[in-house]
C-alpha cells in the first residue's frame, strides 16, 4: 500500500514538474515570439537592415528566425533594387528630355529663321532645312533606341541564332567605319585570322553590337591613337575583342557601364553626350545571343570590350 501511495506521490510530483515545465518553456516562447514581433514591427517601420539576432535553445524558434531573417534579406535587397531602379528611370527620363529638348530647340530656331525670311537664298534655305533633317533623325534614333531596349527587356524582341561566319562579319563591320578611324588620326590593328570561325549568333544584332563597340572605341579611346579588334577562338567558345589605348574607365565604373542611362563621358569625356543607352541595348543583345560581355580598363594602356560567343561547327546550324 505505501509503494502504491508513494508511486502516486512520485506521479503527481513529475505531472506537477512537467506542467511547470511545459509552462516556463511556453512563457519563454511566448516572450521570444514577442519579441520577435517587437523586432519585425521596427524593422519593418524603419526600413532599418537590423538582424532579429535571438539568442534562444529553441530549435523550433531558430528555423523560424532562420527563415524569418532570410525573407528580411529578399525583402530588403528588393528595396534597393527598386531604389536603384527608380533612380535609373529618373535620370533615364531627364536625359532623354534633355536628349529631345536640345534638338528640338535647335529644329524650333531653324524653322523660326526660314519662316521671319521669305526671301531667303535657296541654298541657304537648304542649309537650314539640311540640318532639320539631321536633327530630327537624332530624334528618331534616340526613341528607337529607348524603344529596342524597352523590347529586349520585356522579351518582346525574340532574335533567331544562326550559324554566323564571324571572319566575315568582324572585316565587314571594320570596314564599315574606316573612314571614321582614319579621320580620327587613329591606327587600326586588326586581328582576324584566316581559318573560317563560326559562331551561334544573330548577323543583325552583331551588325548593332559592333556599331556600338567601335564607336564607342573611337570617341572615347582616339587620344590614345589606336582602335584594335581581335577574333580568336577554342573548341566551345568565339571572343571577340574591341580596345583601345585611351582614357580608359576608372574602376569604380566598370561595373556601372552596362546600366541603363550611365554615360561613358562620366568617366572617359565628360564634352560628349550620350544616351546611356547604347552599351545596354548591346548587353541585353550579346546575352539573348546566349553570350557574354565583359570590360577590361587599363588608363592609356588597354580598354577592351570582350564578348564571348558558343562556337559552332560548320555543318550545323541551330534556331531558337
Amino acid at each position: 500500500m505505501n509503494a502504491l501511495l508513494l508511486l502516486l506521490a512520485l506521479l503527481v510530483v513529475l505531472s506537477t514538474a512537467l506542467n511547470i515545465i511545459q509552462y516556463v518553456a511556453r512563457r519563454r516562447r511566448d516572450a521570444s515570439l514577442t519579441e520577435i514581433s517587437r523586432k519585425l514591427n521596427r524593422i519593418m517601420d524603419e526600413q532599418s537592415a537590423e538582424r532579429l539576432l535571438l539568442f534562444t535553445d529553441d530549435t523550433y524558434l531558430q528555423t523560424l528566425v532562420r527563415n524569418i531573417e532570410r525573407l528580411l534579406g529578399e525583402s530588403q535587397t528588393m528595396t534597393v533594387r527598386y531604389a536603384r531602379t527608380e533612380q535609373s528611370m529618373k535620370k533615364m527620363l531627364a536625359n532623354i528630355s534633355h536628349d529631345l529638348k536640345t534638338p528640338l530647340t535647335v529644329i524650333l530656331g531653324y524653322i523660326e529663321i526660314i519662316q521671319g525670311d521669305p526671301a531667303m537664298e535657296t541654298s541657304e534655305r537648304n542649309r537650314l532645312l539640311h540640318h532639320i533633317q539631321h536633327k530630327t533623325m537624332e530624334i528618331i534614333a534616340l526613341m528607337n533606341s529607348f524603344f529596342d531596349l524597352a523590347k529586349l527587356e520585356s522579351g518582346d524582341q525574340q532574335i533567331a541564332l544562326t550559324k554566323v561566319h564571324m571572319n566575315e562579319i568582324c572585316r565587314k563591320n571594320i570596314l564599315a567605319f574606316y573612314e571614321w578611324v582614319d579621320s580620327s588620326g587613329m591606327e587600326a590593328v586588326i586581328e582576324i585570322p584566316d581559318n573560317a570561325i563560326y559562331a551561334y549568333g544573330n548577323e543583325e544584332a552583331l551588325d548593332r553590337v559592333f556599331t556600338n563597340l567601335l564607336s564607342n572605341a573611337i570617341r572615347y579611346g582616339r587620344d590614345g591613337r589606336t582602335l584594335g579588334l581581335t577574333l580568336t577562338a577554342d573548341e566551345t567558345h568565339v571572343r571577340i575583342e574591341v580596345w583601345d589605348q585611351g582614357k580608359g574607365i576608372q574602376e569604380q565604373n566598370l561595373e556601372r557601364v552596362f546600366e541603363r542611362m550611365f554615360t561613358l563621358e562620366e568617366s572617359r569625356n565628360r564634352s560628349f553626350q550620350g544616351s546611356g543607352l547604347g552599351l545596354t541595348i548591346t548587353k541585353r543583345l550579346v546575352e539573348a545571343m546566349d553570350g557574354t560581355i565583359s570590360l577590361h580598363s587599363l588608363p592609356y594602356q588597354k580598354t577592351t570590350f570582350t564578348i564571348q560567343l558558343q562556337r559552332a561547327a560548320e555543318a550545323n546550324v541551330r534556331f531558337s
